[in-house]
């Protein structure tokens, strides 16, 4: 017998396809990492990330008013901190007067409505370029979530909506959360790293940020003692779930493209909302090969971003969300 039912019915035309869509792409469904640098009147741009920039404080305002502007409400806040300044217990991080506490100030003072999301993490202030205290060959776990809690209340104070510890270090949402109960900010949420894989897909952001481990005798080489291995799946639930156990509200897994099986694991097994960082190396990636004539730059972007939201993220932490607005009109 003939079908009756022919599935192409409901793709034979741009109306038809938009109204049975099943995933539908928005600025809300965006969130703007953005790296921020001392000094003044500074825009530079990344090498290894064509057309995305550090930004010195007096133009973040500028910039986060434009975000508003373009529908896009969250950011994602990363800072570049001199090397005078790293050590190895993060000193810098807690400093209540120091650039990621300014940077706070300056998008609430520019946006009071954005939502600010802040990076909890000691690279970026580590004279060895991890994410924890550096001791006797490892990484240190229980003295670097002491630190991780008090960087994270410093951030509350100075503004900040939503923390975002990125180290992967075990029971660290449980003193951060602790800290910010027992001080007050109960209100202060929580996005953790929950699902953050030992990938090779960083090396760009490590760029911006001049935060790649050191190369020193006696100094892990890599991330591979905390942040997870790549060919684990199961673990990565399990990380998850321990996490809101402690107290995470949002959960994130990363990077983004080569773990969707994971990001539809975890969205299957929580309650919680769920985050994909879309890294810097997917970003540089397609811009190579766009910048080579390989792909078709734009529909590319806009078919990955869709894969990433389709296996289940709620939101997105992406260097392509200007770029998408944009198309999107």
């Amino acid at each position: 017998m003939y079908p009756l039912r022919r599935n192409r019915r409901l793709r034979t035309s741009e109306a038809i396809r938009s109204l049975v869509r099943e995933i539908s792409i928005t600025p809300n469904d965006f969130i703007v990492p953005l790296f921020v640098v001392e000094g003044t009147g500074i825009k530079e741009e990344i090498p290894s990330m064509p057309n995305y920039y550090r930004q010195s404080l007096d133009l973040l305002g500028k910039e986060v008013k434009a975000l508003w502007a373009m529908g896009l409400k969250s950011v994602l806040l990363f800072v570049k901190v001199p090397d005078n300044l790293k050590d190895n217990a993060g000193t810098e991080a807690i400093n209540p007067d120091g650039l990621m506490q300014r940077a706070i100030k300056v998008v609430k003072d520019a946006c009071p409505e954005m939502l600010v999301m802040t990076d909890v993490a000691l690279d970026p202030y580590s004279s060895y370029g991890h994410d924890g205290v550096v001791g006797h060959g490892q990484i240190v776990n229980d003295d670097t979530n002491a630190i991780l809690a008090e960087m994270s209340l410093s951030h509350a104070k100075a503004g900040a909506d939503i923390v975002a510890p990125s180290d992967m270090m075990d029971g660290r949402i449980f003193e951060i959360r602790t800290l910010l109960e027992d001080e007050g900010f109960y209100n202060t949420g929580i996005m953790s790293y929950s699902a953050k894989y030992a990938s090779a897909f960083y090396g760009p952001f490590r760029d911006a940020l001049d935060s790649a481990p050191a190369d020193i005798q006696d100094v892990p080489k890599n991330k591979k003692t905390y942040q997870m291995d790549f060919a684990n799946r199961d673990e990565a639930v399990k990380e998850t779930l321990m996490d809101i156990e402690e107290g995470a509200d949002i959960v994130m897994v990363k990077p983004g493209l080569a773990y969707l099986d994971i990001v539809r694991d975890i969205r299957d097994a929580v309650d919680v909302p769920v985050a994909v960082y879309q890294v810097s190396g997917e970003y540089a990636m397609l811009k190579a090969a766009a910048a080579q004539g390989w792909l078709d730059h734009d529909a590319v972007m806009l078919e990955q971003i869709t894969a990433i939201k389709r296996a289940g993220a709620h939101m997105i932490a992406s260097y392509f969300a200007k770029d998408v607005v944009k198309l999107l009109g």
